[in-house]
């Protein structure tokens, strides 16, 4: 692996900070199967309350995942940095990889 600066290694250690939630990652996991949601749509498909649900979209949108816009009365939550999905695709690969490693007949059905 190249040499990464520390500036750059303390902006990863961030996002995945950001992203260590189990409640932000269902809340991305809504926003990237349905696109834009409004926060009461958010907090129902991710089993939360609509204030909670609010609180992390707030984060997400301060660490640069999300972004959000008007339509009419309601505003709209989306994903914005499209390798968000491709992180979760691996992070979750790896880790259902190894589930399934550990429990074969788990896995087997």
């Amino acid at each position: 692996m190249a040499m990464v600066p520390d500036s750059v290694l303390e902006e990863v250690a961030r996002r995945f900070a950001l992203l260590g939630d189990p409640t932000r990652l269902r809340i991305v996991r809504v926003l990237h199967e349905q696109g834009g949601c409004t926060v009461r749509e958010i907090a129902a498909a991710a089993g939360t309350s609509p204030a909670n649900a609010s609180q992390h979209l707030g984060r997400l949108l301060l660490g640069g995942v999300a972004g959000r816009s008007r339509d009419g009365q309601a505003v709209r939550y989306r994903i914005i940095d499209e390798t968000i999905g491709q992180l979760c695709a691996i992070a979750c690969g790896s880790v259902g990889g190894r589930a399934n490693a550990a429990h074969p007949d788990v896995a087997a059905g």
